[in-house]
């Protein structure tokens, strides 16, 4: 039985407004998700920006005997309480590599202690009402001062807040996204070649397919316990180091290649297989002289981009030891090492307080890259992307 006009009409204005309220929760979906967003940044700026300033005090130093064996008794006493124990220490030293400074003053600005940097930045602090008062006049006569953290991009990790820094940190990174880059990457590249040109198309290659694409979905700390097992474990590759990092990390890697470089090889369109095979050429000269430069733009792109997610990665790192307290920078890639994510979650479980804007202020560096990396990986698919 035919429908009326008035029943159709109905049924049109309900689904108008189901339309309607699925765009609405859309909208309100996407907005919600740009407030947290939002919201995640603002907090992040708020506690790690503070993080790129540090307390400085200018101190007059009276390299004497006492100071060859204390650093501190170069220092005023009323002062020597606000710098920090790490620049104290160095006094002794000072003086044995060089002895004409004994018997002479110096005047300079060294590193407040972190009580001191939370007091200035109105956070919470341990400061005895004596010692602020100091401060304050310290602040009046301009002894005091926030001065730009070159400390935190110059040092490693210590034990005083004021005194951390992530260059251990970001080198040992480098370190271990080479070695991930030089074992992932030609593998990957290779593995998604022969599937892609030369493989038949068997129930082997279907259960290597399906592997794959498991692997990239499965959680990465079962990496990290695969690399303790295997790398560690079974091989003997020194624990913490960057060398059983970035292997670890590169098994994580390689589905991601892989994935990513077949894509590629997809998009270039058979007519070029065809012409190279016209004239003569072998599948390999085919696939290395003409598919493969064609997919090049898509593979560095998919590259990068899981160069950048393994960048991110704490768990697997953690699993093969890379949360050690790294002060100095490894020379070598079996020595012990950390990452920034890993030193990010060490300073995030520090008791003193003033290790919270050091962790938001690492956030913030690490989220940096991590937004350059991947909008190189987006200028490098826009700048050589081909369309056929």
């Amino acid at each position: 039985m035919s429908q009326s006009f008035d029943e159709i009409s109905a049924q049109l204005k309900r689904r108008h407004r189901k339309s309607t309220r699925l765009k609405w929760l859309s909208m309100g979906a996407l907005g919600l998700a740009g407030l947290f967003l939002v919201l995640f940044f603002a907090d992040m700026l708020g506690k790690g920006l503070p993080a790129f300033q540090q307390a400085q005090v200018r101190v007059e130093i009276d390299y004497n005997e006492d100071a060859t064996r204390m650093g501190r008794a170069a220092l005023d006493p009323e002062v020597s309480r606000l710098v920090s124990r790490t620049f104290e220490r160095l006094i002794p030293g000072m003086l044995r590599d060089d002895p004409e400074l004994l018997g002479t003053t110096e005047t300079r600005w060294v590193l407040a202690n972190a009580q001191v940097d939370q007091y200035l930045k109105g956070h919470t602090h341990r400061l005895n009402a004596a010692q602020q008062a100091t401060v304050d006049r310290l602040a009046e006569e301009g002894n005091v001062a926030l001065k730009f953290n070159t400390t935190f991009f110059t040092s490693g990790d210590s034990k005083m807040a004021e005194a951390s820094g992530i260059l251990a940190a970001a080198l040992g990174t480098v370190m271990t996204l080479l070695v991930t880059l030089a074992i992932a990457f030609p593998i990957g590249v290779m593995t998604a070649v022969y599937l892609e040109e030369f493989a038949p198309d068997n129930r082997l290659t279907q259960i290597i397919e399906i592997n794959i694409n498991n692997l990239a979905a499965i959680p990465s700390i079962l990496f990290g316990l695969l690399g303790l097992a295997i790398f560690i474990s079974f091989f003997g590759v020194p624990r913490s180091s960057p060398l059983v990092g970035g292997m670890t990390l590169a098994l994580m890697t390689l589905p991601v290649i892989i994935i990513a470089t077949r894509t590629a090889l997809r998009s270039v369109p058979d007519s070029i297989r065809h012409a190279a095979f016209g004239v003569g050429c072998s599948r390999w000269q085919v696939v290395r002289d003409h598919v493969l430069p064609l997919a090049m733009p898509g593979i560095m792109t998919g590259s990068i981009i899981g160069l950048a997610q393994a960048m991110g990665e704490t768990a697997p790192l953690i699993i093969v030891g890379m949360v050690a307290f790294i002060p100095d920078v490894s020379a070598t890639f079996t020595e012990a090492a950390t990452v920034l994510p890993a030193q990010i979650f060490t300073w995030a479980g520090e008791p003193d307080k003033a290790f919270v804007e050091k962790t938001a202020g690492g956030i913030l560096v690490l989220l940096a890259i991590l937004i350059f990396l991947n909008a190189t990986a987006v200028v490098l698919r826009k700048k050589f992307e081909r369309r056929w």
